[in-house]
């Protein structure tokens, strides 16, 4: 398979990873608060990932990527109250997203798709998705430290261990593997 895609892959594979580790790290019930009048809980930011992640690549080289059947501003509704309906969204999403990038080829990549009838090529969809999805997973990881604050463990190198971590990572010399590899 392409390295492009290969690399996407593990990339979005590593954000999904995250996400499920903050929600591990939670209570139950935690995914539902919402810190202020203005913010969405995970809960929300899950289903708005399970919206975006079903429109976008649902038919995702023959279809615009906004679907009509999508009702976007319903996905802020914190109305998801139980943690099984929640993961079942988010694994919806991500089996989604996950089917269509197997399906591609290399051959797929300068195709264009549309989103809301702005075209791209299959290379810049699936990098705005990236950095799309990114961006709210950093939102559930935020959120996640501030309910455990201190008994959030960490997802990356801890506070004051950067140094040990350089240090037994330079001293295996250098390696062609993908960084998310031994994550």
């Amino acid at each position: 398979m392409n390295s492009y895609l290969n690399s996407v892959k593990k990339q979005f594979e590593y954000y999904k990873s995250l996400g499920e580790k903050t929600m591990d790290q939670l209570p139950d019930e935690m995914l539902f608060w919402i810190p202020t009048t203005e913010s969405n809980s995970i809960a929300m930011i899950v289903k708005h990932l399970h919206g975006n992640m079903r429109s976008r690549w649902t038919d995702f080289l023959t279809a615009d990527g906004e679907k009509d059947w999508r009702n976007r501003a319903a996905e802020f509704n914190n109305d998801t109250t139980a943690k099984p309906a929640a993961m079942a969204q988010w694994n919806q999403g991500w089996e989604c997203l996950f089917n269509a990038l197997d399906a591609l080829k290399e051959n797929d990549l300068e195709r264009v798709v549309y989103i809301r009838n702005m075209g791209h090529t299959v290379i810049e969809a699936i990098n705005r998705q990236l950095c799309h999805y990114s961006y709210h997973i950093g939102q559930i990881v935020f959120l996640g430290k501030m309910i455990q604050n201190q008994k959030w463990q960490p997802l990356s190198i801890p506070k004051e261990a950067s140094e040990q971590y350089n240090s037994d990572k330079l001293s295996k010399g250098k390696r062609t593997q993908h960084f998310t590899d031994d994550l």
